[in-house]
């Protein structure tokens, strides 16, 4: 401080010296000064001076601060004041009781912070220096010192404000800019991470490259770390600024939502979004956070985005509970307006176009008793007039989202309004009555909402346009019902004299729009329409007159209105055929008129407001006129109407021609798509049947695998199991080795033999295994023989078999021709005993003759009777004989499969046991050399040793001697 009193000349009486020139005496130390603490001073001097003189120190110490941050890196302190300096000159964050000193010159000047870094601008190579500066202290990690890092984050953050662009390439053209940059969210200290936020924010701004880096490098994580730190919905100013943030970077930035999407960060947003049972006394804090929470949430599903992404960020959010979360704040009680009025702009548009989600949002009740349906409560407030006109229009955005391309909901609505479903008992409000209470009540608002409601409905859906033709209203007691078509042209005509609230005009506007919607490609509800015969004159003269500018809204719908009825006239009414139609245009209106008024809609401006965007977005109910959705109707129209107007009859029959023709196309594709349905169907089966083949497959691989993995066990234990052969014969080799080193005794010799006797008696072992092994070689090598010898019997066998089963069919065949013949016989011979009886009766001298004859027939029919049951035995024989060859030729056949399958499986024996026999002569072949080996051992110990030829040559002269001896004896 004694340096600044000598600067300003101390508390010495005299004129004190201005606030100019104090600053460039600092300005002069500073440059001039060598000492490191003079320049320190003169540079925290600078900084309490900044604020107040702004313009001074911006214009007179500017180059000196720079030449400070260049020479002066070293000392840490001198560096942050520097940096606060800066920060101060430049950016227009100045406090209420500075504001009220700064003098009128100031603002006069205007922004006084781009004022300021124009000097800086008009060097390139200075504003460059500048930020990199401010760059280096704000995002090495190097600088770490909270007075260095915090200034320069907050001198960036003031350049990114005032030379946004600028800096923002310089960044992107830096090596590691972003990088570094976001280093800052991971800083301990809070106050350096939070404007660590605030200067994101600045950076990311209407800047897709730069919104694309950071993402990449895990801002997403980062920022909802910090947001479920800092406790979500109820956490304080910091949760704000991450949430700017977050738009930032996913607002218009298709790249950036499919990777948060991708990420599974859309299920980290479901904790935000959880409300308790008392949600009195919110504080302001909280409010904000939740709608930005909501508007969030809204950009990724924005309509604007392409169809692909938003589809499946709605999915998402159902999957994952968000939607749920929604509809309970939607229900619950005590919620701000304002945020249930964005929850209900943010509902609409996660359900909008998603199936799923409409059908999971028309089954949500309201808490109520007895409950009701959401879309109905909805209504409610949507048609009552008591209602905030914000909230009004949030709900009918809810309505048109709910019936956007459902046409499952649009039935659902249209049924509420037929005759068959309404509740006669009216315990229960259904959707459709409040749409027609809202049609036709009093207020011009619910007027209008109401006809909107009930034509986003009818959208693209012919079906429900003629249902509706169907729906009956109860006007007054005592008088007929009226259809809802024919009361809404009632309405329409009477015009100003119904006392209305609000707009004549929009009433008017609203029904207009209904009918349009409603006859636009329906030639029978145009029939109904022309079928009153009061509708046409009210049209025609509705557009002839000359009204004022209000009115000429009214009278281009009317055009339209009149051109949809000759446009989609089936000509099934004599008096308003198309032609007739026409002419009547051309006498009382006139065709350009006709085509002016008509092109009244879209010139309006209410028009190009409402074609910009699906949301009702209106600043008050006056500006309330044309819905979106409607503004597409028009421009579908407005010029194939003009083109129909000014068409001939003859050209009008060319249309239906081509219209026939078109049908018939129609017919004949859809004859092609059946066949084409039918063939994908055929290849779905096939493909299923591909899917279990390929199982099958699989299951056999994964056997086969099996398989070689056992196969492979079994070759590894028989390796192990020769390892450990290999181990015992080392381990005798060693033993051999320390008895050479320890000296020879005679017990060691005794067990040397017991061992080589032991490997002799192994030996015959192995021998008499291996003859075995031969044997059963010889056996196999045999039993194949037999196998090819039974083969040829069975084959032979068969053969016999066939010949003699074809001799014994010759024989049933002779014998069943004998029992024919022997039957005939039989029956003649039962012919003439017949006879005979009757002589017998008739005549009695005869009697004796007689009963000779019946003696004889009756011997005659006992050795017949014999015959046939030894014929029948002899069939049954012959029968089961042949039972028993069709038996022993199955058999056979069996028994040559088995044959077949025993001679393979003795094969594989045979090679396994060949490859055994190997194996065992392999060890036979060790051992003989481990034998000779022991036995030149015990030779060199002086141990005397028989060969096994020696032994056998004893063996075999004993066996001569003990035979010698037994001759003598």
């Amino acid at each position: 401080m004694s340096f600044l009193w000598g600067v300003m000349g101390g508390p010495s009486a005299g004129p004190q010296p201005s606030g100019a020139e104090t600053i460039q005496k600092l300005c002069d130390r500073v440059a001039s000064s060598t000492l490191l603490d003079d320049r320190r001073d003169a540079v925290r001097a600078l900084k309490s001076l900044s604020k107040k003189y702004r313009l001074e120190v911006g214009t007179q110490a500017m180059e000196h601060l720079i030449h400070v941050l260049q020479t002066d890196r070293s000392d840490s302190e001198i560096i942050g004041y520097a940096l606060d300096t800066l920060y101060n000159v430049i950016s227009n964050d100045l406090e209420e009781e500075e504001q009220a000193e700064v003098s009128t010159q100031f603002y006069f000047l205007g922004d006084l912070g781009m004022l300021e870094c124009q000097p800086i601008s008009r060097d390139c190579d200075t504003d460059k220096f500048l930020f990199r500066m401010s760059w280096k202290h704000a995002a090495s990690q190097l600088e770490f010192d909270f007075h260095v890092r915090w200034p320069g984050v907050k001198l960036l953050t003031s350049l990114l404000k005032q030379q946004g662009p600028q800096v923002q390439q310089i960044i992107l053209v830096s090596p590691m800019g972003v990088s570094r940059l976001m280093d800052l969210l991971a800083d301990s200290r809070e106050v350096i991470r939070n404007d660590g936020v605030l200067l994101l924010q600045q950076l990311t701004k209407s800047n897709a490259a730069i919104q694309k880096i950071v993402a990449f490098e895990n801002a997403f994580e980062r920022l909802l770390d910090i947001i479920t730190e800092e406790g979500n919905s109820d956490g304080g100013i910091v949760v704000e600024d991450c949430l700017l943030l977050l738009q930032n970077l996913l607002k218009n930035n298709n790249s950036n939502q499919n990777f948060f999407k991708e990420g599974s960060y859309i299920q980290r947003m479901k904790p935000w979004f959880e409300v308790g049972d008392d949600n009195c006394g919110w504080s302001a804090q909280k409010v904000t956070n939740l709608h930005l929470m909501l508007q969030l949430v809204r950009v990724l599903v924005s309509p604007t985005n392409p169809p692909g992404a938003t589809s499946s960020c709605q999915k998402a959010m159902f999957h994952c509970g968000l939607l749920q979360q929604l509809c309970t704040i939607l229900m619950a009680t005590g919620v701000p307006a304002d945020i249930l009025t964005e929850t209900i702009n943010t509902v609409s548009e996660v359900i909008r176009g998603c199936q799923m989600n409409q059908d999971y949002f028309a089954s949500v009740n309201a808490p109520s008793n007895p409950p009701r349906p959401a879309i109905v409560v909805l209504l409610m407030s949507m048609v009552n007039e008591r209602q905030p006109f914000v909230l009004r229009c949030a709900v009918l955005y809810c309505f048109q989202c709910f019936l956007y391309k459902n046409q499952k909901g649009q039935g659902e609505i249209v049924s509420t309004l037929l005759p068959s479903t309404i509740d006669a008992t009216g315990n229960s409000v259904s959707a459709g009555q409040l749409l027609c209470g809202g049609l036709f009540s009093t207020d011009s608002l619910s007027n209008w909402c109401a006809a909107v409601a009930l034509a986003h409905a009818l959208q693209e859906n012919a079906t429900l346009k003629e249902q509706l033709l169907r729906v009956q209203l109860a006007t007054s007691i005592g008088n007929p019902p009226v259809s809802l078509l024919q009361q809404c042209t009632n309405i329409l005509s009477q015009g100003d004299k119904i006392d209305r609230r609000g707009s004549k005009v929009q009433t008017r506007v609203g029904l207009l729009m209904l009918l349009c919607t409603w006859l636009s490609n329906c030639s029978i509800a145009v029939t109904h329409f022309l079928h009153n015969p009061a509708n046409i004159p009210f049209l025609t003269g509705q557009i002839a007159e000359n009204l004022g500018e209000e009115e000429q809204l009214v009278q281009g719908l009317c055009a339209l209105l009149l051109g949809i009825s000759i446009y989609y006239n089936d000509n099934s009414l004599e008096n308003y055929r198309k032609e007739k139609l026409k002419q009547l245009i051309e006498k009382r209106i006139g065709r350009e008129n006709f085509i002016e008024k008509l092109g009244f809609i879209s010139k309006h401006e209410l028009y190009s407001r409402a074609a910009q965007k699906p949301q009702p977005g209106f600043s008050s109910p006056e500006h309330m006129m044309f819905d979106h959705e409607f503004t597409k109707l028009v421009k579908e129209l407005e010029g194939v109407i003009s083109k129909a107007i000014y068409k001939s009859s003859e050209e009008d029959k060319k249309e239906e021609e081509v219209k026939k023709t078109l049908e018939q196309h129609d017919n004949i594709v859809t004859q092609y798509k059946k066949v084409i349905r039918e063939q994908d169907q055929e290849l779905e089966e096939l493909k299923q049947r591909i899917t279990t083949l390929m199982s099958q497959n699989e299951q056999l691989q994964a056997t086969v695998t099996q398989q070689v993995s056992q196969i492979q066990q079994h070759k590894d234990q028989y390796n192990l199991l020769k390892v450990q052969l290999g181990k015992d014969t080392q381990h005798h080799n060693s033993h051999g080795d320390t008895f050479q080193m320890n000296g020879i005794q005679t017990e060691e010799v005794s067990k040397l033999k017991e061992e080589l006797e032991e490997w002799k008696n192994k030996h015959e072992l192995l021998q008499g295994l291996i003859r075995e092994k031969d044997f059963l070689i010889e056996k196999l090598k045999s039993s194949q023989l037999e196998i090819g010898t039974t083969e040829l019997s069975s084959q032979n066998s068969r053969s016999d078999g066939l010949e003699h089963n074809n001799e014994l069919q010759k024989e049933l065949e002779m014998l069943r021709s004998q029992l024919q013949l022997q039957s005939a016989e039989i029956s003649q011979l039962l012919i003439e005993n017949q006879k005979l009886q009757v002589m017998n009766t008739t005549a009695d001298p005869v009697l004796g003759d007689s009963g000779v004859i019946v003696a004889k027939s009756s011997e005659l029919e006992g050795q017949l009777e014999q015959q046939i049951k030894e014929l029948k035995s002899e069939v049954k024989a012959l029968s089961e004989e042949k039972e028993s060859l069709k038996q022993h030729l199955d058999s056979s056949s069996s028994t040559v499969a088995i044959l077949q399958d025993e001679k393979i499986k003795l094969q594989q024996e045979v090679a396994e046991s060949k490859k055994e026999q190997d194996d065992l002569l392999v060890l036979l072949a060790d051992q003989d050399q481990k034998l000779s080996a022991l036995k030149i051992k015990l030779k060199d110990l002086g141990v005397p040793v028989e060969d096994e030829d020696d032994i056998e040559s004893g063996d075999q002269g004993d066996e001569d001697e003990d035979v010698e001896e037994e001759e003598q004896d």
